[in-house]
């Protein structure tokens, strides 16, 4: 039950009148407005003005972010986009109730989305604040699907988000809720909690590489829960926080011919690494997708969608009664249009943060889908083979293996890899996890200061830049490790491109240029710099 919020039944909700949204709500300055509507992961710090993955509510092009598997700051042209939006909303609320304005403009965001992505108008979306409050959603919708209460086997539990280990159990996953609901972090929420399995990647004996059982592992939790006459929620990984995928084509192959209608599939895109014809064929498969505009792509954190194929829509006809605590995660703008029965149940409850995360999102995926395709795909192909060339030049720079599939043709530019994890070295030694954190802050700040060095070593350590958060590393005989992320995101490929070929070719060595530098940064903190006091602060 959540504490302090009122309790609404379906007829209350549904014939709730007048409007708790007024007008003067999205007057709010733009900053505010884009770190709200979520849940903690969103506060700003009030020294520094970041959020926990050290970006701020507005643009800061002087920072290099090489950050796109945590969080992005956000560009100047989304916040651009966001702000006209703002206004073109404000501008339509004057002549309709903002709640009505603020449907439409939803509906035509699907639309977008739809568009950027090639899906059919049969594929509904389903915004949410967050990829972790779209996992609840999956798990409402699969109820629905199944008939039943589902297990929901997560795998890659270990490299999925910090809120999974509570979604996937139908549990509160922070102290708020994005609706502003205090609620008990890990209880149940009323009327949606089950079961979870997880069913980790990394092999236990390396600690770095992927396990090379996953499939089998995957049908074994299949079949023990199956075995107890429960129906399943498969929560497979495509890509996880370290750039892998798992379980194989061929293993859900197999289940879909072993068990048709008793396992749902979401499928965590969250990452958005994957091409669009690989979305394509999930869909087609019917399972659901979760992705986000916020990773991959560079929109400000955060901003969820679940993908919805037409086959499981015809399924909410069955939803009778839904979930109490539910309510708390999802307002009526939230689901499209077409859902008319299940929307009707939710309150009117515009979610503005969301909505404008989501609108500089998009504004991120409309320029990167506007640039040639061929050269997304020989951009991505130079930025791997750099990136993997100078980790390996590196003396204090450890890489952890790929766990790629073969590519095949649904790839497209993302053939590639677009994660490249590493672990440090410090005195020739395994960097402990207080280090590795320590260097991990000390890139986002200026730290000429610091080091004693040469001019144009100073000049490097002064340049303020951001890596994907510490990856926890267990290892098998030792103190567990951190993997660090350096991350090719959408905006380095559309601000490479260029018609002009010379030019382009300059812009993209342009960015190993930066990399490099940003590699030479991590060098001069472990030989010089004294480690930050503190523990690091792993990815939430």
């Amino acid at each position: 039950m959540s504490i302090g919020a009122s309790r609404w039944s379906d007829t209350e909700r549904a014939s709730e009148g007048g409007s708790r949204y007024r007008l003067r709500d999205l007057f709010t300055p733009l900053d505010t407005l884009l770190v709200s509507g979520g849940d903690a992961r969103l506060a700003l710090d009030p020294g520094d003005r970041v959020n926990a993955y050290g970006c701020a509510p507005s643009p800061e092009p002087e920072i290099w972010n090489f950050a796109s598997s945590t969080a992005s700051t956000i560009s100047q042209a989304a916040y651009d986009r966001a702000a006209l939006a703002r206004e073109e909303l404000v501008h339509k609320s004057l002549f309709d109730e903002v709640e009505i304005a603020f449907d439409r403009r939803c509906e035509d965001m699907r639309d977008e989305l739809r568009g950027h992505f090639q899906l059919p108008p049969r594929v509904e979306l389903v915004f949410s604040p967050s990829g972790t409050d779209s996992q609840l959603h999956a798990l409402f919708l699969a109820r629905a699907v199944l008939g039943a209460p589902p297990v929901t086997i997560v795998v890659g539990a270990d490299q999925t988000g910090s809120g999974t280990a509570q979604t996937a159990r139908g549990h509160h996953f922070s102290t708020m809720t994005a609706s502003g609901v205090a609620v008990h972090k890990d209880a149940a929420i009323a009327g949606l909690a089950g079961g979870g399995i997880a069913v980790p990647l990394l092999d236990a004996a390396s600690g770095v590489a992927m396990r090379a059982d996953a499939d089998a592992a995957v049908i074994r939790a299949i079949e023990d829960s199956l075995a107890q006459g429960r129906r399943v929620l498969l929560h497979i990984m495509d890509s996880s926080k370290l750039g892998w995928r798992a379980p194989s084509a061929a293993c859900l192959d197999e289940i879909a011919r072993r068990w048709p209608r008793k396992v749902q599939i979401v499928v965590d895109a969250c990452q958005a690494r994957l091409g669009r014809g690989r979305l394509r064929s999930y869909l087609d498969h019917g399972y659901m997708v979760l992705i986000t505009g916020s990773k991959f792509f560079g929109g400000p954190a955060f901003s969820g969608a679940l993908l919805v194929p037409k086959g499981l829509s015809r399924s909410l006809d069955r939803i009778e009664g839904i979930a109490p605590g539910f309510f708390d995660y999802a307002g009526r703008c939230d689901w499209p249009m077409s859902w008319t029965a299940l929307r009707s149940r939710f309150e009117r409850r515009p979610n503005f943060g969301q909505w404008l995360r989501w609108e500089a999102a998009l504004a991120e995926i409309g320029s990167y889908y506007a640039v040639p395709g061929a050269f997304r795909a020989k951009t991505m192909t130079e930025l791997a083979a750099g990136i993997d060339d100078m980790i390996a030049l590196s003396p204090s720079l450890r890489v952890v293996p790929a766990a790629f599939d073969k590519a095949d043709a649904d790839d497209e530019e993302f053939a590639q890899r677009t994660i490249f994890p590493f672990t440090l070295l410090r005195n020739g030694k395994p960097a402990s996890i207080a280090d590795t954190g320590a260097v991990h802050r000390a890139l986002a700040r200026d730290m000429n200061g610091d080091i004693v060095g040469s001019a144009a070593d100073r000049q490097v350590a002064a340049q303020r830049c951001l890596v994907g958060q510490p990856v926890r590393l267990e290892q098998p005989d030792g103190a567990p490790q951190a993997a660090l992320r350096l991350c090719v995101g959408a905006r380095l490929v559309t601000d490479a491109w260029s018609a002009d070929t010379a030019q382009a070719q300059l812009n993209v060595q342009h960015v190993l240029d930066r990399i490099a530098d940003v590699l030479v940064k991590i060098e001069l903190l472990l030989d010089r710099a004294a480690a930050v006091p503190a523990e690091p602060v792993f990815e939430v």
